[in-house]
């Protein structure tokens, strides 16, 4: 009963400061304004990720006051308010991506000691070294997925999904409430930014949520609760269409560090998608990976075909759109 009263009142929270900083952003015009990249056509507040970083701290601080979460979790995740101050700056005036990738880094590396670093895959015949080979890897991935995250916040309600979608599966088998708190944050937030949006998330909630998720799967991974393939799969619609889009850039010889709208999920709306389209289409295919997450642990010989199967269908999806609209248009 504590945990539901807690969890009640952070989603009141969030709603109310979402609602808050949405009159706050529009008083000091702090606001979105459509340009050749954007996906809106209305100048809309950007802040609306502080309420979800507020909120989830506060529930953070809550449960560790009253004893809800591990101390190690505890201060893994709050490492990100590092993160939160700089990419909250980062909304109201560009800082060099040099310093948000140190940042990154510092952050990230800081998680991972209280984390105690990763725990070995079960990969029967192989050994690996993780000092020198899976540490190094898994931080710059954790860098990547934060970065990821932050790409994929593009179209209205997108990202909240997603990470309402991860958290949700892995509370149904660690039965943390920690995921709770991240959902009802998200939430709250979720109300305005359905479409059509009236506030965006902006910089400093999508990097927070990226940062979150990875840092709880590699925790759960670490206690045995939920595997980090697991994890890696339930994520693939976003880390594949950033790593894919990125790499047929890098192979067109575009300048990296410049924006575009050539995101799978991007040009679904090019094609002529709604939002409120592409983000069922998002439930729907989190879904279908979900089955088959279920499906194969209870057949674990089908883990490797599944999760090879996952990935050429989101190659497939891709070549899809790519005839709808073209990746070099």
């Amino acid at each position: 009963m504590k945990i539901l009263i807690i969890l009640i009142i952070l989603f009141g929270l969030s709603f109310f400061l979402t609602f808050l900083f949405r009159l706050i952003a529009l008083k000091k015009q702090a606001l979105d304004f459509p340009n050749e990249r954007s996906s809106h056509n209305v100048p809309t507040p950007r802040v609306g990720g502080l309420a979800i970083v507020l909120t989830w701290y506060i529930g953070l601080i809550g449960f560790f006051y009253y004893g809800l979460i591990s101390t190690n979790l505890f201060y893994a995740l709050m490492c990100g308010a590092l993160l939160a101050v700089v990419s909250f700056i980062d909304d109201l005036i560009d800082i060099k991506p040099i310093i948000r990738l140190f940042v990154h880094f510092v952050v990230v590396i800081s998680a991972f000691v209280f984390l105690n670093g990763i725990r070995p895959f079960i990969l029967p015949h192989i050994e690996i070294n993780y000092l020198y080979i899976t540490y190094p890897l898994a931080i710059v991935g954790m860098v990547w997925f934060i970065n990821l995250y932050n790409f994929m916040d593009g179209i209205n309600g997108f990202v909240s999904i997603e990470a309402i979608t991860i958290a949700l599966f892995m509370y149904s088998f660690t039965f943390n409430a920690v995921n709770l708190i991240l959902i009802v944050a998200v939430l709250g937030f979720f109300f305005w930014n359905w479409p059509k949006a009236k506030i965006f998330m902006g910089d400093v909630g999508s990097t927070q949520l990226g940062f979150t998720l990875i840092v709880l799967g590699i925790y759960f991974h670490n206690e045995l609760q939920f595997s980090i393939v697991n994890w890696i799969m339930l994520a693939i619609p976003f880390w594949f269409d950033a790593t894919f889009t990125l790499y047929r850039r890098w192979r067109n010889k575009e300048k990296l560090s410049v924006g575009h709208k050539k995101h799978v999920y991007q040009r679904l709306v090019q094609a002529g998608y709604s939002h409120k389209q592409v983000g069922l289409m998002l439930i729907s295919l989190n879904t279908i990976i979900i089955m088959m997450i279920l499906l194969y642990r209870s057949y674990d010989f089908l883990k490797i075909p599944f999760f090879i199967i996952s990935l050429l269908f989101m190659y497939f999806v891709t070549r899809l759109v790519d005839k709808k609209v073209p990746f070099k248009q």
